[in-house]
């Protein structure tokens, strides 16, 4: 079922309304068509109450000043490109600085930014999709864009988000969502005793502001390694100096069973207080684990602050800067091509 009522009013002028979809167990979700933003995602715990699983803001104004990204949808390219430039047949593209000399998440113009149109909400239906025109040259990007995003409530409890593009010229197609979980409920205190597990033998290393350094290095015998669920909080403080570059875990991780289009569980986050198990799926080879090292009393939901480590991104991907490092995988798709992709986020209880 998708319902739909006024969110508020953009500083534009223009009225926003926010889609409710909820499936036939009551868990639902509600996403809005400025930024496509996901703004609330209530599942069931182990009692059977709904608990909003997402940090987010009760008004527009609140995505629209978008400090810390909670539930945006991320494009033309999540993640960092170093140097905020890359080149695509030859020629180079230059992005906005927004972090030290790097571009982060396309900022600040990305699709988190803009308008999108609704392209398909149903009342008896149980998804709604958001589409737009990314013009040539939008944040720097080549080609003229035709996007759309899909959110879909299942029966299962699942979330499913799936991204669709085509382009006029050869550009980068790597979107993700930038969904901020605490599987306590939002404003519930911090993550660090929630467990996760990330499937992937495999992680990429960063430099001291954030970049790749152009290598896949083993987790095994490291505090990246998350084969087995552990606490979020267990290794977040060690003495390692990849947690000292980034203020905690905020790292991305090549995920075990890639094939093109295939869709394959990637990772799996349980909070023992809810009973809440979240499980993540993509099709995509690779997944940026955040544990919200700088989140800093920012008013949210519900009259809650959201302070440092009070929720937690799993973002699907490629690989960060993967445009500039030919030994990664490559988000360029060519003009003409259908890009498709898709993520879910799957609740259960135990």
């Amino acid at each position: 079922m998708v319902t739909e009522r006024l969110f508020g009013r953009h500083s534009n002028g223009q009225e926003v309304n926010v889609y409710h979809i909820e499936n036939s167990k009551g868990a639902f979700a509600e996403v809005i068509p400025f930024g496509a933003f996901l703004v609330k995602l209530c599942v069931p715990d182990r009692e059977g109450s709904l608990r909003d699983v997402v940090l987010g803001y009760d008004s527009l104004e609140g995505y629209e000043a978008n400090n810390f990204f909670f539930g945006a949808t991320i494009g033309r390219n999540g993640n960092r490109i170093a140097h905020a430039e890359f080149k695509i047949n030859g020629e180079t593209v230059t992005l906005f600085k927004n972090e030290n000399d790097n571009n982060l998440h396309s900022a600040p113009d990305g699709f988190e930014s803009k308008m999108w149109d609704v392209k398909e909400a149903a009342a008896d239906g149980n998804s709604v999709t958001f589409c737009r025109i990314s013009p040539d040259g939008e944040s720097g990007f080549p080609g003229e864009m035709q996007v759309s995003v899909k959110y879909e409530m299942t029966e299962d409890c699942e979330l499913r988000i799936q991204y669709n593009a085509c382009a006029d010229k050869d550009t980068v197609a790597n979107f993700t969502n930038h969904s901020y979980f605490n599987l306590a409920g939002e404003g519930n205190g911090d993550i660090l005793s929630q467990e996760l597990a990330i499937f992937a033998q495999y992680y990429t290393p960063v430099d001291s502001v954030s970049i790749p350094v152009g290598i896949k290095t083993p987790v095994e015998g490291s505090v990246m390694d998350f084969r087995s669920a552990k606490p979020i909080g267990r290794d977040i403080e060690a003495d390692a100096v990849q947690l000292h570059y980034t203020g905690g875990f905020d790292h991305n991780f090549v995920t075990d069973n890639y094939e093109k289009g295939k869709v394959r569980d990637i990772a799996e986050a349980y909070c023992s207080e809810s009973g809440i198990r979240m499980t993540v799926s993509s099709d995509l080879p690779c997944v940026q684990f955040y544990a919200g090292n700088f989140i800093t009393d920012e008013k949210g939901k519900n009259g809650h602050v959201y302070k440092k480590r009070t929720g937690f991104c799993l973002e699907t991907q490629v690989e960060p800067d993967a445009v500039n490092v030919t030994d990664f995988h490559s988000p360029v798709i060519r003009a003409g091509e259908q890009f498709q992709s898709v993520t879910g986020y799957r609740f259960s209880v135990g």
